[in-house]
């Protein structure tokens, strides 16, 4: 699938590993050598704020949308192609989803982890159709998709729904898997469920 613009999910904080601020910054230049916008939380500190850098660095197309009691100085980037500024945090991802025709997910704590599994769900829902990636930095989410496997082998997680979640370690695997991604057939009990409500 062509893609045009894409979210990432990321954390706020720079962490303590050397190599997620690089990938984080090579995953920005990367959105600008494609022609993909980056549409993200608008910081620009941390992680955020380097992904967004490195496509900017690159004449690269950025959107940001932040609620406005985070929009202070010392947090939002004031150097975009489009700033948005909202009343909520749900009005915030909401502007995100809507405005990106996929998903990516770096390094971060729990706001990057409730997005993504935001995402995951509504996908296993039907209720959006677009990729969603983790980029897999340093075995930083070894530990995360290893709880998942156990979901998927004690039963909580179907292997179809665990398959929703696209993995690479580099950024242009990652996107090349995006790219070739084939959405999955609605659940038959949610179809049937949707089609009884006509």
């Amino acid at each position: 699938m062509k893609l045009t613009s894409l979210c990432v999910y990321c954390g706020s904080s720079a962490g303590t590993d050397p190599e997620i601020i690089e990938q984080a910054q090579i995953l920005g230049k990367t959105l600008a050598e494609r022609d993909i916008t980056l549409v993200y939380g608008a910081a620009k500190i941390g992680i955020m704020g380097a992904v967004a850098q490195g496509a900017l660095d690159h004449n690269g197309k950025v959107v940001g949308v932040i609620p406005e009691f985070l929009k202070i100085k010392e947090v939002v980037h004031t150097g975009l192609t489009e700033l948005i500024v909202n009343e909520t945090m749900h009005e915030r991802k909401m502007e995100l989803q809507e405005r990106s025709d996929g998903f990516i997910t770096l390094p971060g704590g729990f706001g990057t982890m409730e997005e993504l599994f935001e995402v995951l769900t509504w996908s296993q829902l039907a209720l959006h159709q677009k990729p969603v990636g983790m980029l897999n930095v340093n075995g930083f989410y070894d530990d995360l998709l290893s709880a998942l496997r156990n979901m998927v082998d004690k039963g909580f997680l179907k292997q179809e729904n665990y398959d929703i979640l696209l993995v690479d370690t580099t950024v242009e695997g990652l996107l090349d898997q995006m790219e070739n991604f084939k959405p999955m057939a609605m659940p038959k009990w949610l179809k049937a469920s949707l089609e009884s409500k006509k």
